[in-house]
């Protein structure tokens, strides 16, 4: 089965290592970027969300008509407006951009920025609005006769959607959490559950939690696995790892400041350490040691306190190829990657890394293939 490959694109030219002091919202930037994943032959590009961002859905549109192929996973958090007009509003989208859109439901690791939209429920609370939330959106995208939904958080009365996505049946669900909440209902809902990088054998426990939850649920079916990376490459495994120290010592440098502009951490008032627990995992993994497996390496995540995917994998296109098809094997079905250098790296991932991967994964499809028709 192909290997899907997601990018990340934001509103200016800025990372961890790049303080960028211009405008939010950058228009020749989004389009030289949403154009250079195309280019790159990347399947889609995530779209971020936080309390202080531009809004996705409209960083999708402006996006999708300055590229033709490359779709777009729009990050999205329950709660903040009512599930039948999110469930219009994407795809109407989807609509305009020719199937292009899929959603990236986040409920929510962190009270902080929950309250900073209004939103003043309890994490567990959160997931169970969650829930219904992706019932009733379901239902909007599919249903062929009006519907009512009597839950706790939402009672729905006579609804029906006349837009519909030109996808069937219906636009996907990406799911991001790394906690049993987040695995009940991801597990439930997700058509591609989202994980960040961790060691393998960590990544397959978080697998196996979400298959599990997947079965519990009901399903027939498990859902895909994306996992994140932010790779570091080198011409040489040398020039690598002198690169990969010379980021880490630039995002010490910028850290605090980047976090003032963005107001990106994602723990709670009291700021002493991350309330989700895919951060917690992150830098747990980051105490156990430096480097993990083939080229995993921590010290990113634990340098930035793991406020968002920050685990590198370092080394020559070959060898990250090599650990990105460990990951494959282990059961991951999609790769989110992006870069501290976020337009260069995109275009770099493009020339040297997603064709070794891609070419690796036909050959052993083919073989698979072959065997089985034996």
């Amino acid at each position: 089965m192909p290997v899907e490959f997601i990018g990340m694109i934001g509103t200016k030219d800025e990372s961890e290592i790049r303080l960028c002091a211009g405008p939010v919202i950058d228009p020749d930037y989004v389009r030289r970027f949403a154009r250079a994943h195309e280019d790159a032959g990347f399947d889609r590009v995530l779209i971020g969300y936080s309390s202080t961002r531009p809004d996705g859905t409209q960083v999708a549109a402006y996006a999708a008509a300055h590229t033709e192929r490359l779709s777009f996973l729009i990050a999205h958090r329950p709660g903040f407006v009512a599930p039948t007009l999110a469930a219009r509003t994407f795809a109407t989208l989807d609509q305009f951009t020719g199937g292009r859109i899929a959603v990236h439901v986040i409920t929510g690791g962190s009270d902080a920025e929950q309250r900073r939209d209004g939103d003043h429920l309890s994490k567990d609370e959160r997931y169970d609005r969650t829930d219904e939330y992706l019932d009733i959106l379901k239902q909007a995208w599919t249903s062929e006769a009006p519907f009512s939904y009597p839950g706790t958080y939402y009672q729905i009365e006579d609804s029906y959607s006349e837009v519909r996505s030109p996808q069937q049946p219906r636009i996907r669900l990406y799911f991001g959490g790394s906690s049993e909440a987040a695995y009940r209902v991801g597990g439930k809902h997700a058509d591609t559950y989202a994980l960040w990088g961790e060691p393998l054998a960590q990544t397959k426990e978080q697998i196996d939690s979400v298959n599990q939850a997947a079965r519990a649920a009901g399903r027939a079916d498990t859902p895909g696995i994306s996992v994140s990376f932010r790779p570091i490459l080198g011409p040489t495994e040398e020039l690598a790892w002198e690169r990969a120290h010379r980021i880490l010592e630039t995002a010490k440098g910028n850290v605090a400041d980047f976090r003032a502009r963005r107001r990106r951490e994602t723990w709670g008032l009291g700021g002493a350490s991350p309330q989700n627990v895919g951060s917690q995992r992150l830098l747990a993994a980051a105490e156990k040691g430096e480097l993990h497996d083939r080229a995993l390496w921590t010290p990113l995540a634990a340098a930035t306190g793991a406020a968002g995917n920050s685990t590198a994998l370092v080394g020559t296109p070959e060898t990250v190829a090599q650990a990105l098809l460990d990951y494959i094997d282990i059961g991951v079905t999609t790769i989110l990657i992006r870069g501290y250098d976020p337009y260069d790296d995109a275009i770099d991932y493009g020339r040297s890394l997603l064709p070794l991967v891609r070419e690796e994964v036909a050959k052993r499809d083919a073989e698979t293939g072959k065997a089985t028709s034996e």
